[in-house]
């Protein structure tokens, strides 16, 4: 959403991208992965994201599905 986009900060846009591309990147490279990692790379994500949806007001109760 580009009006969300716009509300982010540029030091905190900069840690969603490298941590986005970091979990997208694991991703690609362990397809294999058990559940237990994934899970742990998910809560990695939602560590650096989930702050800052907070900060913002937005939704902070996690990733839906997890």
């Amino acid at each position: 959403d580009e009006k969300m986009a716009d509300k982010i900060p540029a030091d905190e846009k900069a840690k969603l991208d490298a941590a986005i591309s970091a979990a997208t990147t694991w991703l690609d490279a362990n397809q294999n992965a058990e559940k237990e990692e994934f899970e742990a790379k998910q809560k990695e994500l939602e560590a650096v994201v989930t702050p800052i949806l907070q900060a913002m007001g937005g939704a902070g109760g996690g990733m839906p599905g997890g």
